[in-house]
């Protein structure tokens, strides 16, 4: 049997779904729609109908094999979301995924391209790997016709089940890591000017719930980069930021202290601006990064991109700095 339509009274109208638009005019206040299409009518809803003149409605009968784009949107969301994430009841036709908590979104991409690819499929999300709070909305679903068929929702399902061990979409909580701060330059050490490093270093760790453990001074002495780094790694800090000291002059001795370390170097440089000049490395699996100077003007710089995803544990990869580049220019 196909879905549909016919005209009932509106006794018998609860449970079945509106083939059209009903319109409300309120004169001198509102005219627009009371109901819309797709609306499945409740018995709350027989006064209001009643009060527009509408005795007779013509609505649709779903024949088994096909969903309401209500139900089948409820199905996608559910299909997808994870942990940290609630749904929202489905209204006209969608549904949207909210973080239910602070944390740093993650997405399989492959898998939203996957389930786009279903035909008329909807899920629209964020980018993976970007802050999100409470009550964000992270990804919306939907489907394009009124009536959606089962074969394709199961499409959706097996696209979204792909990969097994991990949801679609969900927001990991920040844990509070401890960071060790190292501030070179010889004008701070000596006191001739005020470190300007330390307060915005702090303030993007405390942002996400994390610590600094403690702020040395180093000058520029690559031994004494070294050694302040290495007694952080020791008192069991989670990151390291070495600040300044970056650049190719002769006197940037901070990449240099870094690969003397001993610590394996994953980039010193990245593709995007601000913050080309930051060096991300590891050791004793403990992440270190050398900071540039752009961290203390710009607003948003790689470090901002990468410091999200260290605090609650990813590794950051070649492969992960490479992909900065496309998007990446930021201001120049």
């Amino acid at each position: 049997m196909k879905s549909k339509l016919r005209e009932v009274h509106v006794s018998e109208a609860v449970g079945l779904v509106l083939a059209h638009d009903l319109t409300q005019v309120l004169p001198g206040k509102y005219k627009g729609p009371l109901f819309r299409k797709g609306h499945v009518v409740r018995e709350e809803d027989r006064e209001a109908l009643l009060s527009i003149g509408k005795e007779h409605l013509y609505v649709l009968e779903i024949a088994e094999g096909e969903w309401h784009e209500n139900d089948a949107a409820l199905r996608i969301a559910t299909a997808v979301c994870g942990t940290g994430l609630t749904l929202t009841q489905p209204r006209e036709g969608k549904v949207n995924l909210v973080a239910e908590r602070d944390g740093l979104l993650q997405v399989d991409a492959n898998r939203v391209h996957g389930i786009n690819q279903v035909e008329q499929a909807v899920l629209s999300t964020r980018k993976t790997d970007i802050p999100v709070k409470k009550e964000d909305i992270v990804a919306a679903t939907r489907v394009i016709p009124l009536l959606y068929p089962e074969e394709r929702l199961r499409q959706v399902e097996a696209a979204a089940l792909a990969d097994a061990t991990l949801p679609v979409l969900e927001v990991v909580p920040f844990p509070q890591r401890k960071v060790g701060v190292v501030i070179t330059g010889s004008e701070v050490y000596h006191g001739r000017i005020q470190d300007r490093f330390g307060p915005v270093v702090q303030e993007k760790v405390e942002r996400f719930g994390s610590v600094i453990m403690g702020q040395t001074l180093a000058s520029d002495e690559k031994d004494r980069i070294i050694e302040q780094v290495r007694a952080f790694v020791e008192q069991g800090a989670d990151l390291v930021c070495v600040t300044g000291g970056m650049s190719v002059d002769p006197d940037d001795r901070t990449p240099g202290a870094i690969k003397a370390l001993g610590a394996d170097v994953i980039s010193y440089g990245t593709p995007m601006l601000p913050g080309s000049m930051l060096m991300v490395a590891y050791y004793q699996q403990t992440p270190i990064l050398g900071l540039p100077g752009c961290v203390i003007h710009d607003e948003y710089t790689s470090f901002d991109v990468f410091l999200p995803r260290i605090l609650v544990g990813k590794r950051i990869t070649r492969h992960d700095i490479v992909q900065l580049g496309y998007g990446g220019l930021h201001s120049c």
